[in-house]
């Protein structure tokens, strides 16, 4: 006669499977038979792939990073590329837009200006919080000798930089009336600050990657939030 025992598998301290027949899911009890736990057995797979991902980024970037000092294989270029750097940085650019503010005679100039001021001031704190939470650490071939730096520039995630250029590019773009050529030139501005990063080694390809991502996206929360004239005159008359 079969045990009693072997009817009823939790009495043993097994772990009965509980779920759908082909084995997705499955609840397995803990130390407290009160409680299960629900295990995805395909974690392990999506963890392996998010780490070759990684894998190949950091490789990628290493190799591309053929102006991070002097000696490398394009130090050469390492000057330009710092210029180029110094370009998309955030206190040339706010510093700039509040000049041509200050300096606009024309009401539609001072709205123009007024809204990139605000969108630079909105790229400035939203990627200092996504680097402050994410605090992916610089790629290990950076040399830290960036223009004007603060505390969360030890961070990697996102590149500043690139989600600048992507904002203010775009900005640029919709509200300037420009010919032909500076349009080409605006882009082409866009994709060296971009790359610039990854040649300097200050940013991962990812990080830039995402960056642009980011700036295009700020640019439409830019474009819902525009201050209107009528608002710009109640801030110019409070200030």
């Amino acid at each position: 006669m079969p045990s009693p025992k072997a009817k009823n598998p939790s009495r043993s301290g097994g772990s009965p499977v509980l779920g759908s027949s082909n084995g997705r899911y499955d609840f397995r009890q803990g130390s407290d038979p009160t409680t299960a736990r629900l295990r995805c057995p395909e974690s392990p797979t999506r963890r392996r792939a998010l780490s070759s991902l990684l894998a190949i980024d950091l490789w990628l970037s290493k190799q591309l990073g053929v102006c991070a000092c002097e000696d490398s294989s394009w130090g050469s270029v390492r000057p330009l590329m710092k210029l180029i750097e110094v370009s998309g940085h955030g206190i040339p650019w706010l510093a700039g837009t509040a000049y041509c503010l200050y300096k606009s005679d024309s009401a539609a100039g001072q709205e123009v200006m007024l809204n990139l001021f605000m969108g630079l001031l909105f790229d400035l704190v939203l990627v200092t919080i996504v680097k402050a939470v994410v605090r992916r650490r610089r790629p290990a071939h950076n040399r830290m000798d960036m223009f004007a730096t603060f505390s969360v520039d030890r961070y990697s995630f996102p590149s500043g930089h690139a989600t600048r250029a992507a904002m203010c590019g775009r900005f640029l773009l919709a509200h300037l009336v420009l010919a032909a050529p500076l349009r080409v030139l605006i882009l082409l501005w866009v994709g060296l600050v971009g790359l610039s990063r990854v040649l300097l080694g200050r940013h991962n390809v990812t990080d830039v990657v995402f960056g642009f991502w980011m700036g295009y996206c700020q640019y439409n929360v830019v474009e819902m939030l525009w201050l209107s004239p009528q608002t710009l005159v109640i801030l110019w008359n409070f200030f």
